[in-house]
């Protein structure tokens, strides 16, 4: 049995993670949905949470409850925090999985990846060191997704949704190397994983080093968000994931 904890993208908190955590907890596996500082239950902390609070917290949870050979899993916006524990704690990890996500390199920042238009409409929209989420169909015009999520999904989802804080998707993240050669994989939801291994192939900087022996590519195809779309199909994917 594997124990897995379970970081949510941008908005969202632990229980994003709720319908991938009930089979994989009846398969007998130790579940971990976190919440990261300043969002979900968390939103009424204060604070100017950045980059480095969430790595720090996370890593703290790690420590705190004593967890070892994780199967370390980011969603989207997650990555960032999950690289940098990674590269922290790496003798903690059994594996690193980004769904529909990646690792963010040495010195860069999600931020980085946004479009200018889209960059600059969230700019505008911090309030109070947060972003708030846009609408659905906003976000889905930048690349996000929604395939899969019919209108009661979009509603419970965007009900429950906090504002997320601004520092930790504008810090740069800052590694040294040391999780570079831990077990990890890349499950690729709304981007084909065709393209993924065309830019590994191309040598693009975001992609270096993913056709190495420790890297899985698997495709679960659906939109930005399976944990709602095909949590099921999700949990299955991870706990083939984590016995490898």
């Amino acid at each position: 049995m594997s124990t897995f904890v379970l970081v949510p993208g941008f908005w969202l908190g632990a229980w994003a993670w709720d319908e991938v955590a009930a089979p994989l907890r009846a398969a007998g596996h130790e579940v971990h949905p976190v919440s990261l500082p300043g969002l979900a239950e968390r939103a009424g902390e204060q604070g100017d949470f950045g980059l480095e609070e969430h790595i720090a917290d996370l890593a703290g949870r790690l420590l705190r409850e004593d967890l070892w050979d994780v199967v370390l899993v980011a969603h989207s916006g997650a990555s960032a925090p999950v690289g940098g524990v990674a590269d922290r704690l790496p003798e903690r990890i059994r594996r690193v999985v980004y769904l529909d996500s990646g690792p963010v390199v040495d010195g860069g920042s999600l931020y980085d990846l946004w479009q200018p238009d889209y960059r600059e409409a969230a700019d505008a929209s911090v309030v109070d060191g947060r972003l708030p989420m846009p609408p659905w169909d906003v976000i889905a015009a930048d690349g996000a997704s929604i395939e899969g999520l019919d209108e009661a999904t979009l509603a419970r989802v965007g009900a429950r949704v906090t504002p997320h804080p601004a520092g930790a998707y504008r810090d740069r993240l800052r590694l040294t190397g040391a999780g570079a050669a831990l077990p990890q994989a890349l499950v690729s939801c709304s981007f084909p994983l065709d393209r993924v291994r065309e830019m590994i192939a191309a040598g693009h900087p975001w992609f270096v080093g993913m056709d190495g022996p420790n890297w899985e590519l698997r495709e679960l195809p659906t939109g930005h968000w399976p944990m709602f779309s095909r949590p099921a199909d999700t949990a299955a994917l991870l706990a083939e994931l984590a016995a490898i």
